[in-house]
């Protein structure tokens, strides 16, 4: 996977003049001159961190040390690849700290088929993506787009050391050369290239090579079929149709929750158990989320005309089934992807 080219800061001496009024103090020209870079900078640290919040909080941060730092930046590297390595390395320093382990105690859930090592993860808005998406250079570099931000992609990152994490991301994703990345992380090239061989091992166990090739087109027929029919059996329940919906090896998940339900039959009983304890059906509305049809969830209010946010379902698609579902509780991302906290009860 090598789907970004580098992209080009712009005129030389243009850049030049600019860089030179931000070091001077100008907050516009500087505002100007990191604002193309914005975006990009999310969606590295989202991969790394596994988190919208916190990357959005790290970018922030990133943008804060670039701008107190432009003195000493020298031009050697384009600024964006200087921004690229201050924000990997805010990133490294955020994972390295240990203060976002999941909790240990959580809520009474049915028995699992298996228990998985947790981990950090929440979804990506697809309307984060779309510029960046439309830019991708030929439809090659676009599918590539897509395996760089599926959720089952970003999901094994997150099972990686955070070095080799960062690595990965930096070389096989973003396109920097072995001695750039060395260079970033300052480290050498031979640290580089051994971790980058380890990382490759772990995630082509986690996300065989070409998975994404079976999955339908986004937007496609096949595509909203799927994501109609689960979204309509789920609001009234029937299990059955979701079953006939799954492929034979589906999962569904909950990060960070360490559950894994494998199976048509497994998900059934969860779905059934899950509906007994809160007395009601969600409502959906439907939404995107790292490539792939998602769902808002909104559970009826049993004291008042509505249906509160819940959580988020993702779907992940093989052919014409489902073939993972990942449910992320809570509601704070709600407005990062257009949805409504509350929605007036039918």
């Amino acid at each position: 996977m090598n789907m970004a080219t580098p992209q080009p800061d712009g005129d030389a001496s243009s850049s030049e003049n600019a860089l030179r009024r931000a070091r001077a103090g100008d907050e516009d020209t500087f505002r100007e001159l990191t604002e193309p870079h914005r975006r990009e900078l999310q969606l590295h640290c989202y991969r790394i961190l596994g988190s919208l919040q916190d990357a959005e909080d790290q970018v922030q941060e990133t943008l804060l040390a670039a701008w107190r730092g432009l003195k000493d930046f020298e031009g050697r590297a384009s600024l964006r690849a200087w921004l690229y390595r201050i924000a990997t390395n805010r990133c490294l320093n955020t994972l390295r700290a240990g203060s976002r382990r999941p909790e240990e105690v959580r809520p009474v859930l049915p028995e699992p088929t298996r228990r998985v090592e947790p981990i950090w993860l929440e979804p990506y808005p697809d309307a984060l993506l779309e510029g960046q998406m439309a830019t991708a250079p030929g439809a090659e570099a676009r599918y590539e787009m897509r395996e760089s931000v599926a959720l089952s992609f970003v999901a094994a990152l997150q099972h990686l050391p955070p070095y080799q994490r960062a690595v990965l991301v930096l070389r096989d994703v973003l396109g920097f050369h072995t001695a750039e990345v060395a260079g970033m992380l300052e480290s050498s090239d031979a640290s580089v290239k051994g971790a980058l061989q380890r990382a490759r091992a772990t995630l082509e166990a986690r996300v065989p090579p070409g998975s994404l090739e079976r999955a339908p087109l986004p937007g496609s027929a096949v595509e909203r079929e799927l994501a109609e029919r689960f979204a309509a059996a789920f609001e009234r329940g029937d299990t059955d149709t979701i079953v006939s919906l799954l492929t034979d090896d589906a999962r569904l998940t909950m990060p960070p929750e360490p559950h894994e339900y494998e199976g048509p039959a497994a998900i059934a009983e969860f779905i059934h158990d899950r509906a007994r304890v809160r007395r009601a059906y969600f409502r959906v509305v439907p939404t995107r989320a790292n490539g792939q049809p998602a769902f808002g969830c909104y559970l009826p209010d049993a004291h008042a005309a509505i249906a509160r946010a819940y959580g988020l379902f993702v779907l992940t698609l093989t052919a014409d089934r489902i073939s993972a579902l990942s449910y992320f509780a809570g509601s704070a991302l709600f407005p990062y992807f257009g949805l409504p906290r509350t929605l007036p009860r039918p």
